[in-house]
């Protein structure tokens, strides 16, 4: 049998609390979190429209000019590409498009791939995203994918735009995450799904405590708080 990573994972849509949910859960373990959609969006961001049309080699040799590393633990925790912190600017929506269709570059996915299973071999963590515990970390200890429906996750995705004065219409952004949903459930590689043996949570009328709660208590009944303490 193939032993368990020390990573829980937390796969879901876009807007679905997966981020808040992370920092939170590695804040209650005392481990470092991966954002994984971070990273996508970072490197959406610095290679911009004209990768959509790189050969594979060009999308490949661009990647390997971009190293991550992590630092601080819980919601301490910082992402840095090449030395510098990454923040805000990569929290749009069209940062956010870009980043789903350039997902579907493969030579882009397995650099990415392999720069998040290079973070988890020294530390623990809780990595999210769209397909930890399906491709990245299958031997992941513990998984959860958590949903929510397109038009929870908008109001959601609007409020937090109005909290750091960036104010968006609700309907343009339902319809931006439809479009995302469609975009990340369909795509041939490694499509948006609940690996098998993931715990699945609705967290359409739940709150953060309450989705988090939901977690500590499988993590701890399965004995896997002792792992990460």
């Amino acid at each position: 049998m193939t032993s368990k990573t020390s990573v829980i994972t937390i796969d879901g849509p876009a807007g679905v609390g997966k981020t808040t949910l992370a920092r939170r859960l590695a804040e209650t373990l005392d481990i470092s979190y991966l954002d994984t959609g971070a990273m996508f969006r970072t490197l959406a961001l610095r290679l911009g429209l004209e990768a959509e049309t790189m050969n594979e080699d060009a999308i490949a040799n661009a990647c390997a000019q971009y190293h991550f590393h992590l630092k601080g633990h819980g919601e301490r925790t910082q992402l840095f590409v090449n030395e510098q912190l990454v923040g805000s600017e990569i929290r749009t929506e069209e940062v956010g498009m870009l980043a789903s269709r350039l997902a579907r570059i493969a030579p882009l996915r397995k650099a990415l791939a392999d720069m998040q299973r290079k973070l988890a071999e020294t530390q623990p963590l809780v990595a999210e995203g769209r397909d930890m515990g399906t491709v990245i970390f299958p031997n992941a200890r513990f998984k959860f994918f958590l949903d929510a429906s397109p038009e929870v996750r908008a109001l959601r995705r609007m409020r937090d735009a109005e909290n750091h004065d960036r104010p968006t219409d609700l309907a343009k952004l339902t319809e931006q995450i439809r479009l995302r949903d469609v975009q990340d459930r369909t795509r041939a590689i490694a499509p948006l799904k609940a690996a098998d043996d993931a715990i699945c949570i609705d967290t359409s009328d739940k709150d953060i405590d309450q989705v988090l709660g939901l977690m500590l208590r499988h993590i701890d009944a399965s004995g896997g708080s002792a792992l990460f303490r």
